[in-house]
């Protein structure tokens, strides 16, 4: 089964080895229909702390590697 895979935006990088992730999505009230973005923070691993805030990251789910890190950063998506 592959792990799952989710794009954010660095909200947070204060911590050694460990940056938050903030993952927009876009859900639909079930009587409305109404559209409306969701977010959830993720804290996610960063080996060399090479990801900095304002960065656009895939993160990857993965064994714990502390009470709240399942998540780590995969690679940087370019931006223009």
């Amino acid at each position: 089964m592959p792990k799952k895979q989710l794009t954010g935006q660095v909200i947070s990088d204060k911590m050694d080895k460990t940056v938050v992730v903030e993952v927009e999505s876009v859900k639909q009230h079930p009587l409305y229909k109404k559209r409306y973005k969701d977010h959830k923070k993720y804290h996610a691993h960063d080996e060399n702390n090479e990801y900095q805030e304002g960065e656009e990251v895939v993160i990857e789910e993965c064994r714990p590697r502390s009470k709240k890190k399942r998540w780590r950063v995969i690679k940087k998506i370019n931006q223009k």
